[in-house]
């Protein structure tokens, strides 16, 4: 099962305010597990990006000014996430900057499987902060390289905090020597494993009356 974890920045808040993409990131994932294939951009969002928003991301006007514009990588960025689900930390802000650039250069919108795992977070630990930040804390993924908002980073934390959400446990090693493993091309060696949930003392009462009258029968038979 192949997934994409996906991450945008913009140059503002609200798309009816006319604000852009700046910049797009994606990590594909096939059975819970990052593969090589990344899609990532920064993009000319064609206006000036907001005070607010380079204060999170650090993307200037004249860092984006020559960067390729969306309408330049549409078919690319389309093609790589193809019909796979799609993961994404507050996906109504995504998907909403996502369908106004292909709006604009007259594309359909996404029509993609849409996983947003703030809504998964928010029915886990209502109450809690639900933020990239303290999900990381609260699963313990390492997100010290996160100074600044960025669409890769933010990826690579997104999908370990989509596993824990989901309930799969970590991998038998830790990510960075996940990383490392697969540079050095050998990721079949990582393994995952699903959550065990130990029965209770009235399934474990069942199960063993269920056991000895069975091999009742099957004794006398």
């Amino acid at each position: 099962m192949k997934e994409i974890i996906l991450d945008t920045e913009t140059t503002g808040i609200s798309v009816k305010e006319g604000h852009r993409i700046v910049e797009i990131g994606c990590i594909e994932l096939e059975n819970l597990i990052p593969t090589k294939n990344k899609f990532h951009f920064f993009l000319n969002p064609e206006r000036k990006v907001s005070d607010k928003a380079f204060q999170i991301h650090g993307y200037s006007d004249e860092f984006l000014s020559d960067k390729k514009k969306f309408k330049d990588i549409c078919d690319e960025f389309l093609s790589f996430i193809g019909n796979k689900k799609l993961i994404i930390h507050n996906a109504e802000f995504d998907i909403a900057h996502l369908n106004n650039e292909l709006a604009l250069i007259g594309k359909k919108k996404i029509e993609n499987e849409v996983v947003d795992t703030l809504i998964i977070a928010r029915e886990k630990f209502p109450g809690s902060s639900i933020s990239l930040d303290s999900l990381c804390k609260r699963f313990g993924v390492d997100n010290s390289r996160r100074k600044t908002h960025t669409a890769l980073i933010d990826c690579d934390l997104l999908a370990k905090v989509y596993i824990n959400l989901i309930d799969q446990k970590e991998p038998s090693l830790n990510f960075q020597n996940q990383e490392q493993i697969i540079k050095d091309g050998n990721s079949e060696k990582i393994l995952y494993f699903k959550k065990v949930i130990s029965p209770n003392p009235n399934e474990l009462k069942k199960h063993n009356e269920y056991l000895k009258n069975n091999l009742k029968k099957n004794f006398f038979n």
